[in-house]
């Protein structure tokens, strides 16, 4: 799964607004930004949690594996979002994976730098408080989705939101191509059930394939309302 465009700032609200930049040029040595390869590690589930990272540019895979090594996808993050904020809440280490999925650069904020910041800088506090609340009414309705809408419903859903409906005033109607592999992890179902939606999709105009991208139309949304 390949996804998202750049970005140099996040808006949880229009009088809040993190701008990483600004952040990297203030008063302070422990965060530093790091480039990350497509498929490279950001970090492996059992590492040690000692810092917060916050997406500039590209985008991240989060996924976890159970004892007989199956994977499953936990969330498609992109610019603005932040990872790994489990350590301020005290857990100790990974509970699962970060890969880049494109080549993506991260803004890394050791633990005790982002507890001092998030005390001292209203405006960043402000911004991190509103971003956790809205992914945690997202993880929500992710749950809702799973247990009562048709994969199809699932499928669509999760297309709008790689596309970034709703969270942004100019949404990205096009996305690098994304694997059939990967959706049906998020969507728990077969690889066969995605492949057939999205050639559905395709011939409805909803999606197309052009240039190497996925173009996402807004019409797919009739999809996820249609009872």
């Amino acid at each position: 799964m390949e996804a998202i465009a750049s970005s140099s700032k996040t808006t949880c609200h229009k009088k809040h607004i993190f701008n990483a930049q600004l952040y990297l040029a203030s008063a302070g040595v422990a965060r530093k930004v790091v480039e990350y390869r497509k498929s490279e590690k950001a970090y492996l589930q059992g590492d040690p949690a000692t810092d917060v990272l916050y997406i500039r540019k590209g985008g991240i895979k989060l996924s976890v594996v159970n004892e007989v090594g199956k994977e499953a996808v936990v969330a498609m993050l992109g610019p603005g979002d932040f990872f790994g904020e489990g350590c301020l809440a005290g857990q100790l280490v990974r509970m699962g994976t970060a890969t880049a999925i494109i080549p993506t650069t991260l803004l890394v904020i050791g633990k005790q730098e982002m507890t001092r910041v998030l005390h001292a800088e209203h405006s960043f506090s402000d911004c991190f408080v509103s971003y956790m609340l809205s992914r945690n009414i997202r993880f929500e309705e992710d749950l809702i989705d799973q247990l009562f809408n048709s994969s199809e419903k699932r499928l669509a859903r999760t297309l709008l939101l790689l596309a970034r409906y709703g969270k942004q005033d100019k949404p990205q109607q096009v996305l690098p191509k994304v694997s059939q592999g990967t959706l049906a992890e998020m969507i728990g179902t077969t690889r066969g059930r995605v492949n057939f939606f999205m050639n559905k999709f395709r011939e409805l105009g909803f999606i197309k394939y052009s240039n190497g991208g996925l173009h996402i139309n807004p019409s797919l949304l009739n999809v996820v309302l249609h009872e």
